[in-house]
């Protein structure tokens, strides 16, 4: 966490949200920030790009065995995306009451009418990560 912690905090023209994602062995795949206001793209959240590059350096969108490590609660769209990628592991700091959709206000990693759910860890280094947003807010 404290990697992805790093990460949202290299991203100052955006809403501070890093993610990480390691392989089975712990090795790390890829790393973002939030680029929303840096691309125009809608869909260019931290979570997304991650997969997305990941899938890219490894020549799959099967991301079995790994795991995506991220600041925030991740929103309906990258909680679908993880779950449709096959990540075997959620790690999450802060919760987004707002959006969340792994826990908060919607729990879309969990359903068991989807054919994955991968394991969630929630809160860790909660106190840091959601500091970091408010911080941006402000």
């Amino acid at each position: 966490m404290r990697r992805a912690l790093a990460v949202a905090s290299a991203s100052p023209d955006d809403v501070p949200v890093g993610a990480v994602l390691y392989d089975a062995n712990g090795v790390e795949l890829a790393a973002a920030g939030n680029e929303r206001e840096a691309t125009g793209d809608p869909t260019a959240h931290a979570e997304i790009l991650v997969l997305r590059r990941a899938a890219q350096r490894v020549g799959s969108w099967r991301l079995e065995g790994c795991t995506l490590v991220v600041t925030l609660e991740p929103c309906t769209m990258c909680a679908g995306a993880l779950v449709l990628a096959r990540v075997a592991t959620l790690v999450f700091g802060a919760w987004e009451p707002k959006t969340g959709a792994a826990g908060s206000l919607w729990d879309v990693v969990r359903d068991r009418r989807l054919n994955h759910r991968p394991e969630v860890y929630a809160g860790v280094l909660e106190p840091e990560c959601a500091a970091l947003i408010r911080a941006y807010f402000r």
